[in-house]
């Protein structure tokens, strides 16, 4: 007897792809790996520890598991030194702030280069590397695009040929001029530097079903308040850390990386503590982690359904990686009966249909963000080639449905045991 075709339901739910999941070893604690007489499990989230504040216009938090030691205070306190780092980095980052470091080299740079914070100077050349890597499909110079689709978006209307060549001639990385060394920093494995910290924690006790959103259990809140203390300047570190643009309305917005970078920063604080099993999120979108919680081997993450945003698509393991996800299930407009989403092509200036949902798992949050961007734009031709020569990068791409509404995800390098289809 034949096997039966896989209903509509069965590729909605992720069952089909699920179903042919050959799994490998053994998890810690209980056995969460196919074998012949059982299926594999999902794995669940138990009790957790969350603090959170508001920050980059989205929250972040730091997860623990609700076993802390002896005495909790130390580790509370270090989670919520960790969160007052992303306060610091917002000042210094956000273009919404007229005197934030950021700001200022956009007003400036066009006329004189100017000194840039050297931990900022390095995360603007990750950005320029990864911009030239993925054919421009992420560019940091796009902010000006997006302000003009987020004000149509607004007025309720399209934006304007002129309008669109306006802000097309003032994008690219090749206005940024970094100093007299601007060779590429290195890339892939073994090249990374650690990033420069993340959504509620509501929902089913299943793990993380958002775009994603973060594991759920009992939890604490304690809402932080900055700031502690300024970054440190970039002075004194012995080679050039200067930024000119070439040409004048060139603006740099760091957007999504700037918030993996955020979550990267907050994550060395934790690690310089010694804190060994924790989860930082940042908004509906980036989670990073580290060691393992309710007994799993790391921190299960959910994906939403791009097709049923309530829903889930499955469950993603993560332990000592970051993972980002980019998708327009949520943040889109209609104008004239068609859909236009939020995510913008930096080469057409127009906002792009490539995918449903790209989902990136990287060494830190800040390339998992800027190339889940990537991804969504460039597609699976650009995401193989990217993943092929960066070990250390994987991802999950679902692309529109060819026919009908069979969901077809397109795994790029995410072990087959690291990720749980669900199963309703």
């Amino acid at each position: 007897m034949s096997d039966p075709i896989p209903t509509r339901r069965d590729f909605l739910a992720g069952r089909a792809l699920r179903d042919e999941i050959v799994a490998v070893g053994q998890a810690a604690g209980d056995a969460i790996f196919e074998t012949a007489d059982e299926p594999r499990r999902e794995p669940t989230s138990g009790a957790t520890i969350r603090l959170a504040t508001a920050a980059m216009a989205t929250d972040f938090a730091v997860i623990l598991n609700e076993a802390l030691p002896d005495d909790p205070r130390q580790p509370l306190r270090w989670a919520s030194e960790a969160l007052d780092v992303v306060h610091l980095l917002e000042d210094q980052m956000s273009v919404y702030r007229p005197n934030s470091e950021l700001s200022q080299l956009n007003r400036i740079a066009a006329s004189r280069p100017v000194p840039v914070e050297e931990r900022l100077f390095e995360l603007l050349r990750l950005a320029r590397d990864i911009s030239l890597e993925t054919d421009g499909c992420f560019d940091p110079t796009s902010g000006q695009l997006i302000a003009l689709w987020r004000q149509c978006r607004k007025e309720v209307r399209l934006p304007t040929d002129a309008e669109l060549s306006e802000c097309l001639a003032l994008v690219g990385m090749q206005h940024v001029n970094f100093g007299p060394d601007s060779s590429p920093l290195p890339l892939g494995e073994g090249g990374r530097r650690p990033g420069e910290g993340s959504e509620k924690v509501d929902g089913p006790n299943r793990g993380v079903q958002s775009n994603p959103v973060v594991i759920s259990g009992s939890t604490s809140n304690v809402v932080r308040i900055p700031h502690p203390s300024p970054l440190p300047g970039g002075e004194g570190t012995g080679h050039d850390t200067s930024i000119s643009f070439g040409r004048s309305g060139v603006e740099l917005n760091l957007g999504s990386i700037g918030k993996g970078y955020a979550l990267d920063r907050a994550a060395e604080v934790l690690l310089e503590h010694e804190l060994t099993e924790w989860l930082l999120q940042g908004g509906h979108s980036s989670v990073i982690a580290r060691g393992g919680h309710n007994g799993l081997p790391g921190w299960p993450v959910g994906l939403r359904n791009p097709l049923l945003p309530q829903r889930r698509l499955g469950t993603i393991l993560l332990r000592d990686q970051a993972l980002a996800t980019s998708g327009t299930a949520v943040q889109h407009f209609r104008f004239e009966g068609k859909r236009y989403g939020h995510i913008i092509d930096p080469r057409t200036g127009w906002p792009t249909d490539n995918m449903l949902s790209v989902t990136v798992l990287a060494p830190t949050a800040a390339e998992a963000d800027a190339l889940s961007t990537a991804f969504f734009v460039g597609g699976v031709e650009l995401a193989e080639r990217y993943c092929s020569n960066h070990r250390s990068v994987s991802a999950l791409l679902i692309p529109p449905p060819t026919g009908g509404q069979r969901l077809e995800p397109v795994n790029l390098g995410i072990p087959p045991e690291q990720i749980f289809w669900n199963d309703e």
